[in-house]
């Protein structure tokens, strides 16, 4: 086995060529040759006479080359050319050079040259292919100290290099440097300057990843280190950048990034970050980012966002996550925010004027300003924030302002927010939020709603308007996924009588379809105007019962349980009692009873009383008794007699609706 002290094959043997043209047509094969940085496997060098008087043909191959420093592993080696001493006694070489199986097909076949200056103490190489150039210069007794120049070359070449430090897959774009290079047994260490244009770039699990990115910087790579180290310190513009959960889409001007990163088993930990897009976010501070593109730490000391154009660049995708897809936002925020561990430690925020919309419509705040300032330790100075509108769904606030103090970890509403609420008013006596608490246990509210106008609430819902009052507290909130679920009891007064809501839930409050759910109890509701307002036909009595398990999706039931009753009579006519069989399942009362039904307009009764049930969309159907012909549904009392019956027990929900939609507009329900 030969052995020389020198990085890079073509060194190896330089020292053999003083003596031209004695080692004319010779050849030299090793199975292994060992320098600084380089190992040549499976060697094979040849020196000729020229066919230049005074030079010498030379041809070496390489069956694997290994050179750490650049991650280069198994590639074959072919050297071929002239070699030539000068006036100045300096070797200078003249030929081609062919790779296989280096990154991104580097020097595949391109042409060398170097030149030996003893005198100088340096040896000079450059290599090109096609428009891209390499020119390296190293000091004879220091080989593995290197001073280079890149031009033009294709970002694949440096796959090896980077790979060392690195995880990512380079697959695109171009790089000019000026760098120097020192490589030591434990890796290497680069600084330089460095211009990179279209680069495309993704690790294994596509935590990090860039497409068609430009920039120039000044960088230090230290890649002997453990983490390796990254300074960089320039200017980036166009393309996109990955970085976890945040998406950059760069602008055509340049932005200003000065950075320190370490980066260690596909992980990426930047302790330094400053960041200066003139038209859209300032911002200084760190962030770190798992194998997995899970953010581990972000720590921003200052920001600065200016909407619509920080959230259009860097907003997306991981604003939508917290909100809702396609939010709209105009104005300014600045602020800070310390994230460590999935837990919130720290947030200031301030503005003078922001606007933010849902992208469902669903929601929105206008003129927001004032500051919000939280700490999950210690106190901070009460803060205001301050509205000119506010709307959630259908509910609408004008200009409100309110205080807020944080205290060990609890941001809390400082004096009662009152919200004029559909010609009544919804009083937040109590509201806290701990954002650092579970998400269960992070809100906790204590909420009057007083006067609010039933008729208001109906038509905003598209329901049947009817007049009335809503009343009631809430007195703690439960949050679990996106299901919110209330404490409390609301009262509906309406139709002399009352509706008692209570276990009170919502889910997805602010998407165009949220789902309610809640028991209702019915208390001494009077028929008679009841009837009159769904035009159903004249009844009067008491009505009680209860709604149990009520859900509705955007307005519409979904699921119910309920039982209605009036047991203390009452009157009702025949169109009523009529619609109220057919909607059942049954037929108008004829013959006899119809006869005199007629002629009477309307009977008393003793008992009315009706089961429904709605589970996936089919009705299950009961009354006061039943048998296999029927169900009753009224019991007649005195003279005409009247007794009114079911005969289905289960109908479609949709056939139903259709029933009773007949039986309100005037006439007969249809079957």
């Amino acid at each position: 086995m030969l052995s020389f002290r020198r990085p890079l094959a073509v060194c190896a043997f330089w020292t053999l060529l003083w003596a031209v043209p004695a080692w004319a047509n010779t050849v030299v094969v090793a199975k292994r040759i060992d320098v600084p940085g380089a190992s040549l496997q499976d060697v094979h060098a040849q020196l000729a006479p020229g066919t230049v008087q005074d030079t010498v043909q030379l041809s070496l191959h390489a069956g694997k080359a290994d050179i750490p420093a650049l991650g280069w592993r198994k590639v074959g080696m072919t050297i071929n050319g002239n070699l030539r001493r000068d006036a100045q006694l300096r070797w200078i070489f003249d030929g081609t050079v062919q790779l296989s199986g280096a990154p991104g097909g580097a020097l595949g076949n391109g042409t060398m040259s170097w030149m030996v200056d003893a005198s100088a103490n340096t040896l000079e190489i450059t290599a090109e292919q096609g428009a891209a150039r390499i020119d390296a210069a190293f000091p004879l007794d220091q080989t593995t100290h290197a001073q280079i120049n890149l031009r033009n070359l294709p970002a694949g070449w440096l796959q090896g290099l980077l790979a060392t430090v690195w995880p990512a897959r380079v697959s695109g774009g171009k790089i000019d440097a000026d760098l120097a290079l020192d490589v030591r047994d434990e890796g290497f260490q680069s600084s330089g300057d460095v211009t990179f244009a279209e680069l495309k770039y993704a690790t294994p699990a596509g935590n990090l990843a860039a497409q068609g990115l430009n920039g120039h910087a000044r960088f230090s790579l230290d890649g002997s280190a453990h983490p390796a180290q990254l300074a960089l310190n320039g200017s980036l513009h166009g393309g996109d950048l990955q970085m976890g959960p945040v998406l950059a889409k760069l602008p055509a001007h340049e932005v200003v990034v000065d950075l320190a990163a370490s980066s260690e088993h596909g992980g990426l930990a930047i302790s330094r970050l400053r960041m200066d897009d003139v038209d859209a976010l300032q911002m200084e501070g760190a962030l770190a980012i798992d194998a997995k593109g899970n953010l581990q730490k972000l720590r921003l000391d200052h920001f600065q966002a200016h909407f619509p154009a920080a959230y259009d660049r860097y907003g997306q995708p991981w604003l939508d996550e917290l909100t809702e897809s396609h939010p709209q936002i105009a104005g300014q925020l600045d602020g800070r925010v310390d994230y460590a561990g999935e837990s919130l430690r720290n947030f200031a925020f301030h503005t003078d004027g922001l606007d933010v919309a849902g992208g469902s419509g669903q929601w929105q705040a206008n003129g927001l300003r004032g500051e919000l300032d939280w700490s999950s330790q210690g106190e901070k100075a009460t803060t205001t924030v301050a509205w000119n509108q506010l709307t959630l769904r259908q509910f609408v606030w004008g200009p409100t302002q309110s205080r807020w103090r944080s205290r060990d970890g609890l941001l809390s509403l400082q004096a009662p927010l009152s919200l004029p609420t559909w010609k009544g008013q919804t009083r937040l006596a109590r509201l806290d939020w701990r954002p650092a608490a579970a998400k269960g246990e992070r809100i906790d509210l204590a909420a009057d709603v007083q006067g609010v106008d039933l008729n208001a609430i109906n038509q905003a819902l598209g329901w049947q308007p009817f007049p009335g009052t809503l009343d009631g507290s809430i007195s703690a909130i439960h949050w679990t996924g996106d299901r919110y679920a209330l404490e409390g009891q609301l009262t509906a007064k309406a139709f002399g009588g009352s509706a008692a809501i209570d276990h009170i839930t919502v889910q997805q409050p602010l998407s165009s379809a949220p789902a309610w759910g809640g028991d209702v109890t019915l208390h001494q509701i009077d028929l008679a105007p009841l009837a009159d307002t769904f035009n159903f036909g004249a009844m009067s009595g008491h009505l009680d019962g209860s709604i149990n398990g009520l859900q509705l999706v955007g307005g519409t039931p979904v699921a119910f349980k309920a039982s209605l009753l009036a047991q203390g009579g009452g009157r009702i006519s025949l169109r009523a009692a009529n619609n109220l069989s057919v909607v059942t399942g049954g037929n108008p009362a004829s013959g006899l009873q119809g006869a005199v039904m007629k002629l009477f307009k309307a009977a008393s009764y003793k008992r009315m009383g009706l089961d429904i049930s709605l589970q996936n969309g089919v009705c299950a159907l009961s009354g006061l008794d039943g048998d296999a012909s029927g169900y009753s549904i009224v019991e007649g009392s005195g003279l005409p007699y009247l007794h009114v019956t079911g005969t289905q027990n289960r109908i479609d929900w949709p056939l139903l609706i259709r029933r009773l939609k007949t039986a309100t507009q005037g006439a007969v329900a249809e079957r």
